[in-house]
């Protein structure tokens, strides 16, 4: 009976070590979100001004190699952070940074999506949609838009909406259409909410019309009954 109140050495060593491992995971997960944070700023700067100026503008590579060197930073201290992972892939394809690598920015979305970021795989499942006689994409870009959609991205819920609603790669299916509208209109997706009200509309417009169709056909067959 006493036994069962004895502290055991061995479980208790184990304890320790599963708290310190928390620690140390939670500690380097901070580090690299306050170096996600510093980079993102970086490069929303960039995004406030470079419509006005050239996409390769001097100027702006102070701020891309700030953003570059912090995604960097944040993947040192915590190389499983997927947020990490993907900004670093979106400099590497879409902005002329200093030591741009489409290969590496490739490589690193891939490493995103399939760790389960949703932005990762919105990003790569809109990548994977592109029309190639020699890729056979469209059914990995499913998949991943797919992914997305299960954490709820309003994105690849608006996308897979317009999937269903146009029967490309799948059957045609109005209700999952309609599901997904819903469900992107919710997240605040400007185009989900215009399609979802628009297919609510056209519902209730055939509801009406319907309607009418047999209350006229009712009233011919009463005016027929009653000329007899």
């Amino acid at each position: 009976m006493l036994g069962n109140y004895v502290k055991k050495p061995g479980l208790e060593l184990t304890a320790r070590c599963r708290l310190q491992f928390c620690r140390e995971m939670h500690s380097r997960n901070k580090k690299a979100m306050e170096f996600i944070a510093k980079g993102w700023n970086a490069l929303k700067e960039v995004d406030r001004v470079i419509d006005y100026c050239e996409r390769n503008d001097k100027r702006l590579i102070p701020l891309l190699r700030t953003a570059k060197e912090n995604f960097e930073l944040a993947l040192a201290a915590d190389n499983s952070n997927t947020h990490a992972r993907y900004w670093l892939s979106k400099l590497h394809l879409k902005y002329h940074v200093p030591g741009q690598n489409h290969a590496i920015g490739a490589a690193l979305l891939v490493e995103a999506a399939n760790m389960g970021d949703p932005e990762a795989q919105y990003e790569l499942g809109c990548r994977l949609r592109v029309e190639n006689d020699y890729v056979q994409s469209d059914q990995q870009a499913f998949y991943y838009i797919e992914k997305a959609v299960e954490k709820l991205h309003p994105g690849a819920l608006y996308l897979l909406g317009a999937v269903y609603l146009t029967g490309d790669c799948v059957r045609k299916d109005v209700a999952s259409a309609l599901w997904c509208f819903h469900r992107a209109s919710e997240k605040g997706h400007v185009g989900a909410a215009i399609a979802y009200g628009s297919l609510l509309l056209r519902g209730k417009l055939f509801r009406l019309l319907f309607f009418f169709f047999i209350s006229s056909c009712s009233l011919k067959f009463m005016g027929m009954t009653q000329f007899f």
